[in-house]
């Protein structure tokens, strides 16, 4: 039997973890969250929902799966054999995989957005001198060109499918470890380089006030909510990925030094991000402007770029930075389903990749289709992409988490205690706190976002 797959180090065990959590979440998701919720009062929340509650839940999730060393399914059948216990493993892998199928298709886009400014086909024809309204209707008009179309939204997304298998073919060490331990420390240089001229655009103080200087007045029951959402969302938690990665982690890991690490680059990816946004905005008085995810990435942003000298530039860069979040996110995710099919049905590395990677030629292909030739096909008033991101993330995700935790806090804590000390040779004295926190706290609290996300 060939020997578990295993991180070669430290840095490699940081790198993949940490490119596992940035993704699209923390670099569009994120500030279209903090402009809608109070933008600094959601930001206090969102740090203390992370270190709260977001690194206890992960803690679990790490336990199980580097004590089980197995994929997430495999990780409570370990623990709980001959019990129904599998199926709060089969929930994460499932919706991974359905998030996974949509999600090629976001990082399709940014691919798009990369080469399109490369080439500057993005601003031809653009008037920069245009009102904020012509710029907005131009660059809506772009989005609708490069996003609801039929063959480029297909073709981005089959090569990103091509891009995952390329990587996940190569294995844990030589694939996942190598390429994030390039593409992480070149992520974090180039959220470096945008906020440093972000920083020194005229008038970006305002922007920088409006993120930095809470006014507690806007922290209200929807504000916390939404940044506890978006804690878990960005942190990646209920996807399998921390359950399947942590069992690559060697024994010898400081998990609670994993988790405080990982949490806080993950933040500063968000905030950082926070910190390129809002001054730019600001900066050309584009505050008003339609801060949703969408629509601030790819009507937003190339708006703020062709103010800016060297347009074409700070446009391929900052979509290049898009895509390294999109496409470590993609591989992370494929990864639960990979070793679902290896541990389960005992494939090998290859066909287990092929397996899970060859259907999302078909099953990709209706998301990328849904704003275009598919738009008409509506399930429950929403078009398949919406659908599926619906059911996967405000339905499967906090299912898994509450599952998790109550598998962790109640079924198994002895689990949580052995990992955090890595069997009493490391002393842990947050092991209380955090087994209260997944005893109590995050199940309720994960329920109550669930319930939100229908009311």
């Amino acid at each position: 039997m060939a020997e578990k797959a295993k991180f070669s180090s430290k840095i490699g065990v940081i790198a993949a973890t940490v490119g596992s959590a940035i993704g699209l979440g923390n670099v569009w998701r994120f500030p279209a969250e903090a402009q809608s919720n109070g933008g600094a009062a959601f930001l206090i929340v969102y740090v203390l929902c992370v270190l709260v509650l977001g690194i206890p839940v992960m803690l679990s999730e790490f336990s199980l799966g580097r004590g089980a060393g197995t994929d997430a399914v495999g990780a409570f059948r370990k623990f709980a054999p001959r019990t129904p216990w599998w199926l709060a493993g089969a929930v994460p892998v499932l919706a991974s995989y359905i998030i996974l199928s949509f999600y090629m298709v976001v990082a399709g886009w940014t691919l798009e957005y990369f080469l399109a400014s490369m080439t500057g086909s993005l601003y031809s024809g653009v008037d920069t001198a245009g009102s904020a309204a012509q710029l907005d209707g131009m660059f809506a008009h772009r989005m609708r060109q490069y996003i609801c179309g039929s063959a480029g939204p297909l073709l981005n997304t089959y090569v990103l499918i091509a891009l995952n298998l390329m990587v996940l073919l190569c294995g844990v060490r030589k694939g996942i470890e190598r390429l994030s331990n390039v593409l992480m420390p070149m992520l974090f240089i180039l959220l470096l380089v945008f906020c440093s001229v972000s920083l020194s655009l005229p008038g970006a103080g305002e922007g920088l006030r409006y993120f930095l200087a809470p006014d507690f007045s806007k922290i209200t029951p929807s504000v916390l909510v939404n940044a506890l959402g978006q804690a878990f969302f960005s942190l990646s938690l209920g996807m399998g990925i921390l359950i399947t990665y942590a069992s690559y982690y060697p024994k010898d890991t400081a998990l609670g030094r994993t988790a405080v690490t990982v949490s806080l680059l993950d933040m500063m990816a968000a905030i950082l991000m926070g910190v390129i946004i809002f001054p730019a905005v600001s900066s050309f008085g584009l505050q008003d402007a339609q801060m949703e995810g969408t629509a601030l990435v790819f009507v937003t942003l190339p708006e703020v770029f062709c103010h800016m000298p060297g347009t074409q530039l700070w446009s391929a860069l900052f979509f290049f930075l898009l895509f390294v979040a999109a496409l470590t996110s993609t591989i992370s995710i494929a990864e639960v389903s990979v070793s679902f099919v290896q541990n389960r049905f005992k494939r090998s590395r290859k066909a287990a990749c092929m397996i899970v990677l060859a259907p999302l030629f078909a099953l990709s292909a209706l998301s990328a289709l849904s704003f275009g030739a598919l738009d008409g096909v509506r399930i429950g008033g929403l078009n398949i992409f919406d659908f599926l991101d619906t059911v996967a993330t405000n339905v499967m995700l906090p299912v898994a988490s509450i599952l998790l935790c109550v598998f962790m806090g109640w079924r198994y804590p002895s689990l949580l205690r052995d990992q955090l000390s890595n069997g009493g040779k490391l002393r842990f004295p947050l092991q209380a706190p955090v087994l209260f926190v997944v005893r109590w706290v995050a199940p309720v609290l994960i329920l109550v976002v669930l319930i939100a996300a229908f009311l």
